[in-house]
This record gives C-alpha cells, sequence and structure tokens, in this order.
C-alpha cells in the first residue's frame, strides 16, 4: 500500500503503548506508514509489532537494534531508510503518547502548505506541557531560551522531538555528521537544517507526559546538551551548509 508519509518512532521497553500508538495512527484520516525502530527492548515491545506486521502488511515496518544505541542514532537509522523509499513526508513521534498522533495530520499540513521542517511546538504559544512537575517544565522552557541565545535560532521549542520533515532536508543534511544521541541531537537537526537554509515552522502542540511505561529522560542527556550547543555553534564556524539547490548541481 503507497504512502507519502513515514512515521519513525523509536521504541526501548514500550509493550504497554506500542499496539495503541499504532492503532492510532492507522486511524487518521490521512495514510500513513510506520517504522518502529527497537533498540532489544528485553520487554517483548518487536514481538508485538511482528504480530500487528500481520493485519497491517505493507503499512508496518520494524527495524530491529542489538542494544540501547542513543535515540538520535535511531532516527539516523529510520532517515535512511525512509530515503531509500518513495516518503515525501517523514515524521519523528514518540511511542509514549507524549505526542498526540492526530497532531501528525497538523505537522504534514505544514509542510504541505511551505514549511520544511515543521516542529510540534510545546512553547510557541505559551506552555502547553500536561503531567509535568514544574522543575522539569522551567528547566525545558529555559533550555530552549539558552539554545536561542547561543546559536541565534529562533526557536522557541528547540528540543521538540515530534516533527516533520520533508524529504529534500534529509537529502541535504550530511546524517553521518549528525554526533548528538539524546536532546542535543533535536536541537542539532533543527539548526542543521535552518543553517542549510530550511524553513522551520512551529506548530502548536499539547505535549502529555506518559501515562505508562518509563521515562528515558537522564542527567547525561542533559548534560550532553547544555555543552552540545555550545559545540554546535563553534563547529559551525568551520563548516559549510550548501543551499538545496547548491546539493543538486
Amino acid at each position: 500500500m503507497l504512502s507519502d508519509s513515514l512515521v519513525i518512532i523509536p521504541t526501548y521497553n514500550e509493550k504497554e503503548n506500542i499496539e495503541r500508538i499504532i492503532r492510532k495512527v492507522f486511524s487518521l484520516n490521512h495514510s500513513f506508514h510506520i517504522l518502529i525502530i527497537d533498540d532489544g527492548s528485553p520487554d517483548g515491545t518487536a514481538e508485538i509489532v511482528k504480530h500487528l506486521q500481520g493485519e497491517f502488511s505493507g503499512k508496518l515496518h520494524l527495524e530491529e537494534r542489538s542494544g540501547k544505541l542513543g535515540l538520535g542514532t535511531a532516527y539516523i537509522h529510520g532517515f535512511k531508510w525512509a530515503l531509500k523509499r518513495d516518503y515525501e513526508y517523514i515524521f519523528e513521534m514518540d511511542a509514549d503518547f507524549s505526542h498526540n498522533p492526530e497532531d501528525l495530520i497538523r505537522l504534514r499540513e505544514a509542510c504541505v502548505s511551505g514549511a520544511d521542517v515543521a516542529v510540534g511546538s510545546r512553547y510557541v504559544t505559551g506552555v502547553n506541557v500536561v503531567n509535568w512537575p514544574m522543575s522539569r517544565v522551567l528547566m525545558s522552557y529555559f533550555a530552549s531560551s539558552y539554545v536561542r541565545f547561543i546559536t541565534g535560532i529562533m526557536i522557541c521549542d528547540a528540543t521538540a522531538g515530534f516533527k516533520c520533515y520533508r524529504r529534500i532536508v534529509l537529502e541535504t543534511i550530511n546524517l553521518d555528521k549528525i554526533k548528538f544521541v539524546g536532546y542535543a541531537f533535536q536541537i542539532e537537526m533543527k539548526y542543521t537544517a535552518i543553517l542549510h537554509g530550511f524553513h522551520v515552522v512551529e506548530v502548536p502542540i499539547i505535549f502529555t507526559d506518559r501515562t505508562e511505561g518509563t521515562s528515558k529522560m537522564s542527567p547525561k542527556i542533559f548534560r550532553e546538551a547544555f555543552l552540545g550547543v555550545i559545540q554546535l555553534k563553534i563547529n559551525s564556524w568551520y563548516r559549510k551548509y550548501p543551499r538545496p539547490s547548491q546539493k543538486a548541481k
């Protein structure tokens, strides 16, 4: 079954959520395909996906990796998988319903209407976060302020992980040079896209913290983001970021 849209969902121990999120995406009015990137979940997440592949043949895809290799590497794996096929719109989304699958339609519409990257933003119209402790809201909000201060990019939600890319963005960015794996990966992808001259827009969403399963957030991920932003800025002084038209020549 053909589709122009692929939703990439990395998983590690998401057995409580994986079937529900898959069924929800496939219930939407637009025809999406799903690629699950599972990092060796010991809870049987991949087995659930394999069982559902019989029901959703040609629409549900699974790539299994041998261990926890990091969020960023999972998405890079998924991007390269997508670029070998004919998808025009490629999405990042969490498995835990913190991102509302219905917003996939709005992100896609933003790219159809002219954006190169559409970001599901928690902060573009205030603070739209449900079930987070205030300490985490403040940390996330001010992390984006810090990113804007260091890099100069005017993105309200720099660490957002709910996004739609047009194919040309992922074809233009040298994915082998994307180095970060946690929050900093999300910042690096937005920053790199902007430096290449792509049009990045923020689409307001409501982010709801997971109610099932365990969060993968850790202090190490926050440290990577804090130091990584400075490194990204310094590295950008020594790299060239060709515009898409230059890349195509």
